[in-house]
């Protein structure tokens, strides 16, 4: 039998020592910053001088902290409240999450529909909205909305709404008059969304020209709605020009997982249960804007390094700038 000395022993465990502490710690998954939240219901004043129904969640926090805006666009024919389970938990995270409604007729293929369709002019409207509620005294929200620091969270048609708003662009059906985007857009991820020419009944992808500002994708991989399935996600997530850019695969999910019920709409039936669909939905929405608005290092990990690892329901595709 070898016999170790007692100077060789303490080299034997400092040098394991040492070994352990380069093993990276297993991260986690930032959680919510706030428990209580607020929630109220307003109308957004229209450039045409008619208003939009709106419902704003943000957390409560000291009267001095301010927070930065997280605008989200719904689908179409989906209502504001259907998503308030998914902006109570984007809400939870450090947003002021205002989601308005807006009713308009638009013609596809020669048809006349009037419902709810989100609209590019909305992005302004809605910032225009904030900054008359920061100088009003009696605003729950005065002195609460950091408006230099925005992203843009949407759902089907109005992700589509908001990929048109980051390219500072006013498309066809997805805008009307003309546009010009703010310097306060800092980045927008969303979910069941696709860019592509909507006077078209075939499927063409269109390259996303974000101009430098970070673009996430969101898709449930059981979406029945979307023409072309996870197939056009995938060439859309392929052609935003710059990154940061990131896809997120929620497995499970179908189109409606970012709602509080499904919906027939789909015709394919979700095998994640909608309430975690949900709740994942939005914890990853709100992961990639505290990433890009508020520069958080756990956030920023979980979409561009290991975050996906340390969530089952979630697949990852990222990339950050060379």
């Amino acid at each position: 039998m070898t016999l170790i000395s007692s100077s060789s022993w303490a080299a034997i465990v400092a040098g394991f020592l040492a070994f352990c502490s380069s093993i990276p710690v297993a991260a986690t998954i930032p959680e919510p910053m706030f428990d209580t939240l607020n929630h109220f219901e307003t109308t957004i004043p229209r450039a045409n001088g008619e208003k939009d129904p709106a419902d704003i969640y943000y957390p409560v926090v000291p009267d001095a902290v301010s927070l930065p805006l997280a605008l989200f666009l719904p689908g179409a024919l989906v209502d504001k409240a259907d998503y308030s389970n998914f902006a109570q938990t984007v809400a939870s995270y450090g947003f002021v999450v205002v989601i308005p409604n807006r009713v308009r007729t638009v013609t596809i293929s020669g048809q006349q529909f009037s419902g709810l369709a989100a609209e590019v002019a909305q992005v302004n409207e809605v910032l225009a909205y904030l900054e008359a509620e920061q100088s009003r005294s009696d605003s729950p929200l005065a002195g609460r909305v950091d408006l230099s620091s925005v992203g843009l969270l949407g759902h089907s048609w109005g992700g589509a709404v908001g990929l048109a708003a980051i390219q500072n662009i006013c498309p066809p059906l997805l805008c009307t008059g003309s546009f010009k985007r703010p310097d306060a857009i800092k980045a927008g991820l969303f979910y069941g969304t696709t860019f592509r020419d909507q006077t078209q009944q075939e499927v063409t992808i269109l390259p996303i020209a974000n101009q430098g500002i970070p673009v996430g994708l969101i898709a449930g991989s059981r979406d029945g709605v979307i023409q072309g399935g996870m197939d056009s996600v995938f060439a859309s997530y392929e052609n935003i020009q710059d990154p940061p850019k990131a896809l997120v695969t929620v497995l499970g999910a179908n189109h409606y997982g970012i709602t509080n019920e499904d919906s027939p709409r789909d015709s394919v039936r979700p095998t994640l249960a909608p309430a975690v669909a949900n709740e994942t939905i939005a914890r990853w929405s709100a992961l990639f804007l505290r990433a890009h608005l508020l520069e958080d290092e756990a956030a920023w990990n979980s979409i561009y390094q290991n975050g996906d690892a340390l969530d089952a329901n979630v697949t990852v595709k990222s990339e950050t700038l060379p």
